[in-house]
Formats: structure tokens, C-alpha cells, sequence
């Protein structure tokens, strides 16, 4: 063979296996380009001259400044620091006030100079310096302390004396990177897993190993190595388009904290390694944008609530990627005050291009994640807004809740999902899981059949999916959710212009009871195979096609205490008995503004690519 053919074979041998693995170099070099000095983490030097001009020529970041110094102020007059207070098992708590105040402080005193914001943000960090230490058995409140700890070293380096860099530098070797060092040279279980916890303890080590890099250098080298070399397992569940199976919340968590150990590995040593190379992180921002509906909340599935956060890693991503839709979305959500306030690294990362020309798409699939997103329109408050949960029962944070959907339309989401209950409920994360109303299938915009829960180890593959003009569909499979009860069980969601049509096709289903169901905080009007829902001025109707003799009832859908107490939501149900051997229910759901358009032609879920056109 010749060496053409040899070099050919070679480059299509790599193009198969994707972008090459991160290079990292050997522990005793990864440190060999370190920025001498500080502040070299985030936001160097260089940056607060650029944040100064922007504050004087561009009126949003002027904006968001005004809110960060207004909270800048109130912890002026406030002087309460910090305390070693633990809720259940967690110190998480006080570590990310620590966290928010010394960014809040530290930033104010970079751009104007005032030692009154350093000198508050040294207090909180002398007091959690004097815990006795940072709660590392929940190794979370560990690296977010250091992570705090680590920034206003940095950011505050000059203006720290020596007692205060000396006992400051002693908290963050003895209660951060020594605790971190112990866990990465027994392997721990954080290092070798795949979800949020891995890049939040990762990010939080790297960046307490790159502030005292120079000072403790063979320590911060082992972290570094080691961090570098941990967190490449979660960032491969970005792939294959930047989803993150744990639900929108936890993508904010892990990626922001992604986020920061890039943005602190680029300003600390030049480089990343190539992680931000890792397939499918370049688009991880596609995911939050696809999962804020027009009312500004989540499609909250797994251990998520509604609120969409800030997050201006978005920013970081905009910039880093070139993909200016991540800064204009964050500045929409920002300045639509869907958010308490700006965080300082809206600042510090702010990205000003404005919306490009173009337009988003109105339907996603995301694959690893097996979630579905659909909406008649971009930057139409009144929009309608689907969200559809297949995938794994299996995932972290995860709840049986397979098939469930969330819905909005003309302002108002009518159909939500409860979201999280309180994490220190007895069992919450062991066996008593599934016994808890929002986590099991009783609680899910799901079927329940036989008053059952879904298998936990189930998986719920999207099987088909379909966009094309105003008309978008998807097809999940939930068979294995419902196994041993049912044979089969499919469930399709359709976006018809403004109408949404649910239809769940069972078989092998007879004597088993069926209960199709849908959470509301509106009022429930019911007529038989009707129900009329109003909230906020607004009016939502649905109507059960099929099968004939079916009615809506109304339930409560508020859990019995101790769990977290909903009064206000009521649960729609549609409960029979299987009668027969394969069942279709079908639901029609129009908005007001739909009103008016006959019910669409139906037809079995293999139909519907054909019907409604597939890309």
C-alpha cells in the first residue's frame, strides 16, 4: 500500500473517532505556563479596563452593574457573615452566600477602587476560614467554599495583608485541596461520575489549586492533573448536541461550573487542554434556550424547578463558541427580569452582539437526553410551548416520570410538573425515593396504570420526530416503564399551529386501570369529555376524542405532609378500565387563541410522519 493510500485510511480512521481525547501534559509541566501574579483567574487584570469601557458605552451591562452594586451596598450595611450551619447534611447553604458575596464584593472593589467592598468581602472570608472545616463528607459545600475562598484570594490578593493571605492560603489547602487530595488518590466516587457532582467538585479544586499554584506547586499540580483528567467523563454526556440528562437545572450547575474551571485553566495557564474540544459542549447552550418557555420558566423534569436561573456561563459560551444566540438569549432572559438579578459574571463575561439574523428552530430533539421541545414562536409571550420527557429512569436526579409533558400557551403554563421536593426527607436519595408523590409516577403528567410506579430502570426511547412548518410531532416508546402491566405503551405529543394533540396507544392493557393525568394551578371547569381551565384571565380547553364513554375528572394534586404542600394544584385525570386488548386515548388541548380550528384528523401514532410531515 502505498503511503498516500496509508495517509488516507489514517484521516478517515480519525474522522470516525471524532475530535482527538484532550492532550494533557505530565503532572510535573502542567504548571510550566502559569500567569505569574494576580488576579489570574476569571476575569485577569486586562479585563477590568474592558469592563470600565463598557459600562461607560453600553446601557445594559450599565444596567445589570447597578443591580450588583446596589447588592454590593446592602452587604455593606449588613454585617453578618457567614456561619458553620448545616441543613441536613449540608453546609451548601452558607458556601454559596460565601460564594455570591465575595463576587458581589470583590467585583465592586475592582471597578471603583473602594477598599469598604474588600474589606466586607475579607470578613466573609475570614469567617468561613475559621470553620473547623468545609463539611467535606458532602464534598459540594467543599469545593464551593474553596471555589470562594479561592476567587477573593485572587481578585483581592493587594489588598489582603500578610496574616490575612496566610490564613486565607491555610484554609484552602487544609479545608479545600488537602480534603480534595485524599478523595482523588483513593478514587472517590465523585471523580468517576458522570453527572453534575463531577464537575462542581472538579471546578471548585482547580480553581483553589490554580490560585495557589505558584505558592503550593506540587499539590496544585497533582489537582490540576487530576481534575483534567476527572471531569473529561462528565463532559462527554454533552454529546451528541449539549444536553444534560439531569433536567435544565442541573445543566446550569454542571456546566456553570464547567464553565469556571475552563475559564480558570484559559486565564490561569493559556489553555484548556482541548476540553472545550469535547463533542457536544460547543452546542451545550442550545439546550438551555430550548427549555425556557415563553413564560420565562423550565421544562422542569427531573429534580428541577420552574425558574430559569441566571446564567451567565452563557455569556462565557457565546463568546468562546461564537454563537451570538447564547448572549442574546441570556440578555432577554436578564432583562426580562425572569431572574432576581444579574450575577457579577454577566459582567465580567458579558457578550454584546445583538440577536442574529435568522431564527431559532421550533422543535428540538435532543438525543442523549430523549427530550423534545416545541413552540409555535420565538418572542411571542403568548406562544405555545410543549415539553416532552422520554429517556432513562436510570439518570441521576431522576424521577418515573416518562412520557410527561409540560405545557404552555397564551402567557400561562397549564400543565406543569411539581419539580423537587425537599432533599432531607428521610430516604430522599435511597429507598424511600418512590414512595414520595412528586418523584413517583402518581405524581408525573403521565399515564399511571394500576397505580403502579414506572420501572426505575427503565428506558423510554423517542422513536419518532418531525418538524416541518408550524407542525412538529414526537413518538416515545414507554413500553418498558409500564412492563409487566402492558405489552406495549406509546405515547405521541403533536404542536398543530396552536393546537397540541396527546394520544397514547396500549396494548395487551385489558382489566387494567388507565389513568391518563395532567397537574394545574388553573380552575377547573369540567363537561364530561370536556374540561375548561382558566388562569390569569386566560382560557384552555381540552377534549377527549377518544375512546367514546371516557370523561374528565379532577382530583387533588397536592401531596400529603410532610412533603412539600401545593394546595393550589389540582390534578386532571382521564381513569377507566381497559376493556380490551389495545386502547387509544386522545386528547385535544386548545388555547383560546386556537378556539376556532376543528379538531385535527386522527390517525395511529405509525402514521404520523406520513400525516404530519417529517424532516
Amino acid at each position: 500500500m502505498c503511503a498516500t493510500v496509508v495517509y488516507l485510511v489514517l484521516l478517515i480512521v480519525l474522522a470516525e473517532q471524532g475530535p482527538p481525547l484532550p492532550i494533557i501534559p505530565a503532572e510535573e509541566k502542567i504548571l510550566a505556563s502559569l500567569r505569574p501574579g494576580h488576579p489570574r483567574l476569571l476575569a485577569p487584570a486586562e479585563d477590568t479596563a474592558r469592563l470600565k469601557k463598557l459600562l461607560a458605552e453600553d446601557a445594559t451591562v450599565a444596567a445589570f452593574y447597578k443591580q450588583v452594586r446596589s447588592q454590593a451596598e446592602a452587604l455593606l450595611r449588613d454585617k453578618r457573615t457567614v456561619e458553620y450551619k448545616l441543613v441536613g447534611p449540608r453546609l451548601l447553604g452558607e458556601s454559596r452566600r460565601c460564594l455570591d458575596r465575595v463576587y458581589t464584593l470583590a467585583t465592586v472593589y475592582r471597578l471603583e477602587g473602594d477598599r469598604r467592598y474588600a474589606e466586607r468581602a475579607i470578613q466573609e472570608m475570614l469567617a468561613a476560614a475559621q470553620f473547623s472545616n468545609w463539611n467535606p463528607s458532602h464534598f459540594l459545600d467543599t469545593a464551593e467554599m474553596t471555589h470562594a475562598l479561592a476567587i477573593g484570594y485572587d481578585w483581592l490578593f493587594e489588598v489582603l495583608t500578610g496574616e490575612q493571605r496566610q490564613t486565607i492560603r491555610e484554609a484552602i489547602l487544609r479545608h479545600g485541596l488537602r480534603e480534595g487530595e485524599k478523595i482523588y488518590r483513593r478514587g472517590g466516587w465523585w471523580t468517576v461520575s458522570q453527572y453534575n457532582w463531577n464537575q462542581v467538585c472538579n471546578g471548585g479544586m482547580t480553581i483553589g489549586a490554580l490560585a495557589l499554584a505558584d505558592e503550593e506547586p506540587k499539590l496544585a499540580a497533582y489537582i490540576l492533573h487530576q481534575a483534567v483528567q476527572s471531569v473529561q467523563r462528565a463532559m462527554k454526556e454533552y454529546a451528541p448536541d449539549g444536553a444534560w440528562a439531569e433536567g435544565p437545572g442541573y445543566w446550569n450547575y454542571a456546566t456553570s461550573y464547567n464553565v469556571f474551571m475552563l475559564a480558570a485553566l484559559e486565564t490561569a495557564l493559556g489553555t484548556d487542554f482541548g476540553l472545550s474540544k469535547i463533542p457536544g459542549f460547543s452546542v451545550a447552550g442550545d439546550f438551555r434556550i430550548h427549555t425556557l418557555g415563553p413564560t420565562g420558566q423550565a421544562f422542569n423534569f427531573a429534580d428541577a424547578g420552574p425558574g430559569a436561573g441566571s446564567a451567565p456561563c452563557m455569556f462565557w459560551l457565546a463568546r468562546k463558541f461564537n454563537q451570538p444566540w447564547y448572549a442574546w438569549h441570556e440578555r432577554e432572559v436578564v432583562l426580562r427580569q425572569l431572574v432576581r438579578r444579574p450575577s457579577p459574571l454577566h459582567l465580567w463575561w458579558y457578550d454584546p452582539r445583538p440577536k442574529p439574523a435568522g431564527s431559532l428552530p421550533l422543535a428540538r430533539h435532543f438525543r442523549h437526553a430523549d427530550v423534545v421541545l416545541m413552540r409555535s414562536g420565538w418572542e411571542d409571550p403568548a406562544a405555545v410551548f410543549v415539553g416532552f420527557k422520554a429517556g432513562d429512569n436510570k439518570v441521576n436526579h431522576s424521577h418515573l416520570e416518562l412520557g410527561m409533558f409540560v405545557l404552555e400557551a397564551d402567557g400561562v403554563r397549564w400543565a406543569l410538573d411539581l419539580g423537587a421536593d425537599d432533599y432531607n426527607l428521610p430516604g430522599y436519595f435511597g429507598r424511600q425515593r418512590w414512595t414520595y408523590y412528586r418523584l413517583g409516577t402518581e405524581g408525573q403528567n403521565t399515564l399511571w396504570i394500576d397505580q403502579k410506579n414506572q420501572d426505575p430502570q427503565a428506558v423510554a426511547p423517542i422513536v419518532a420526530f418531525g418538524s416541518q412548518g408550524d407542525r412538529h410531532f414526537a413518538v416515545a416508546d414507554l413500553s418498558a416503564a409500564y412492563a409487566g402491566l402492558v405489552d406495549k405503551a406509546y405515547r405521541g405529543i403533536a404542536l398543530l399551529g396552536r393546537q397540541v394533540l396527546i394520544q397514547d396507544e396500549i396494548e395487551q392493557c385489558q382489566g387494567r386501570t388507565i389513568q391518563w393525568q395532567m397537574h394545574t394551578k388553573a380552575k377547573i371547569e369540567l363537561r364530561g369529555q370536556e374540561a375548561v381551565l382558566r388562569q390569569a384571565g386566560r382560557t384552555l380547553r381540552l377534549q377527549i376524542l377518544e375512546p367514546a364513554g371516557t370523561k374528565f375528572e379532577k382530583v387533588s394534586g397536592n401531596p400529603p405532609p410532610p412533603q412539600r404542600q401545593e394546595p393550589e394544584v389540582s390534578k386532571l385525570i382521564v381513569a377507566f378500565k381497559g376493556q380490551k386488548d389495545a386502547v387509544r386515548l386522545v386528547v385535544l388541548v386548545q388555547p383560546e387563541s386556537a378556539a376556532h380550528l376543528a379538531p385535527p384528523t386522527l390517525g395511529p401514532l405509525a402514521n404520523w410522519p406520513t400525516a404530519f410531515g417529517q424532516k
